[in-house]
């Protein structure tokens, strides 16, 4: 038994429809938004959006009960947040790590797809990149 079917026992079919459809565009939209991080005119923009991402996944991971995705995007939420006081561009070290913060969420799209157990958080993710340029 994975997760969505972990899911489907504990909440209503609507609620977690719902959140898979946001998940989804959540997901796919990562990418775009963190390379857009490094030009100076779409920073502001980008930046407030992922924050605005996160919290969302954050809020609505809490609910149904996620652990893992809701611990990493309060995480991820944080370093937004500090990255919303910094003026762009932000470094390499910084944009890899949210390549592969994105990597992590799209894995766990696919592992609620298929209803697999939620892939393991890497530990790589967990180190704060240097937010200096």
């Amino acid at each position: 038994m994975g997760i969505r079917s972990d899911l489907d026992e504990n909440f209503d079919f609507e609620i977690i429809d719902e959140f898979l459809d946001h998940y989804s565009m959540m997901v796919e939209s990562m990418e775009v938004m963190i390379l857009d991080l490094s030009k100076p005119n779409m920073y502001e923009r980008s930046v407030n959006e992922l924050f605005r991402v996160f919290h969302n996944i954050k809020s609505a991971s809490g609910y149904l009960k996620i652990i893992p995705m809701n611990k990493l995007a309060a995480f991820v939420e944080d370093e937004l947040e500090a990255l919303r006081q910094k003026k762009p561009p932000i470094s390499d070290e910084t944009t890899n790590w949210l390549l592969n913060i994105s990597d992590m969420f799209a894995a766990w799209h696919d592992d609620l797809r298929q209803d697999n157990e939620l892939s393991k958080i890497k530990y790589s993710l967990l180190k704060i990149p240097d937010l200096e340029k």
